[in-house]
């Protein structure tokens, strides 16, 4: 398979990939796309498998710079303890330092309120915008923000009575200033899986197809059941099934049989899967250590690069949102 050179990726896939040009005619284009846009109120969705290990977090940090490059307003939200989105999007030493300075996370948000420190040696107020970090995408012009997570995000799991509608009454606060929030959950059904659904009307399943692919979609069609019987005036649906990480061996019988199985699973449920299927790239490893999209690492195949336009197309179509 061939590989992309810079000059070659900048040629063939800078409508999807590439940072923002700063040239006069693609100022006054982006302006005019600006004006025409209007905010009416921000798609959430969020990123859920029960089952660990199946690419979430690459396909949440990839769409979101995807948007990010389509001059779409996007907030990511790292709703993982293990702080995964947080690191891939800023990086890991920026990341550490807004830790080391003690600064706000999506912990706030559910805690309400800041802890004391040296600087304030008493508990303070925190709102939505206090824990936002603006422009973090990899692109000059970028329009992407997140809310970054920490470890201490799992103390909440200890105490989470009252909790659960808290981070989707923060977004309401902010929802009209974005066309897209996405929500990276981790891989268990806890207070945070019910905050992530509270705050979304869509939810997209990373599948990778492998043996025991569909050992977390019994878990999350329940968990999703029981939350709608709870909360009927919510509506929230699957957007769609995304296949991702599988091996080299693409065409090969585990791969073939898993994608049955959880086909069969989702057509049982009435959820919609998306054909493009994401192959595995040493691309998507570099893309998380460089902070970029995967089409912007160095000698990233062309299969990889014209499958993530493929797929943010069918994500972006799913959920109704127009680039």
């Amino acid at each position: 398979m061939r590989l992309l050179d810079r000059h070659r990726r900048e040629r063939l896939y800078r409508p999807f990939f590439l940072p923002k040009t700063s040239s006069a005619a693609h100022n006054r284009k982006t302006a005019q796309k600006a004006a025409t846009r209007k905010f009416i109120m921000a798609i959430s969705v969020s990123f859920i498998n029960m089952k660990g290990g199946v690419g979430k977090t690459t396909l949440a940090m990839q769409m979101a710079m995807a948007a990010d490059q389509a001059d779409l307003k996007v907030l990511a939200i790292d709703l993982d303890p293990q702080s995964n989105l947080s690191q891939a999007i800023l990086g890991v030493k920026q990341y550490v330092k807004h830790l080391d300075a003690n600064k706000p996370t999506v912990v706030q948000i559910f805690e309400g309120y800041n802890s004391p420190s040296a600087a304030v040696p008493s508990p303070s107020p925190v709102t939505i915008e206090d824990v936002i970090l603006k422009n973090v995408g990899p692109y000059s012009k970028s329009t992407l923000d997140l809310i970054p997570s920490r470890l201490e995000l799992s103390q909440t799991l200890r105490n989470p009575t009252g909790k659960e509608r808290r981070l989707a009454k923060a977004i309401s606060k902010v929802a009209s200033k974005y066309h897209l929030i996405i929500i990276d959950c981790a891989p268990t059904d806890s207070i945070l899986t019910d905050a992530a659904y509270f705050a979304s009307r869509y939810v997209l399943i990373p599948i990778k197809p492998e043996f025991m692919a569909t050992i977390g979609l019994p878990l999350l069609a329940r968990s999703l059941e029981n939350f709608k019987f709870e909360n009927e005036e919510h509506e929230i649906d699957i957007c769609g099934i995304a296949f991702n990480h599988s091996s080299s061996y693409a065409a090969g019988p585990e791969t073939r049989q898993s994608v049955s199985e959880v086909s069969q699973f989702a057509k049982s449920r009435n959820w919609p899967v998306y054909s493009t299927h994401m192959t595995y790239s040493t691309s998507y490893a570099k893309a998380a250590r460089q902070n970029t999209a995967v089409g912007l690492t160095s000698y990233v195949r062309v299969g990889t690069a014209t499958k993530f336009a493929a797929l943010k197309d069918e994500f972006f179509s799913s959920i109704g949102l127009k680039a």
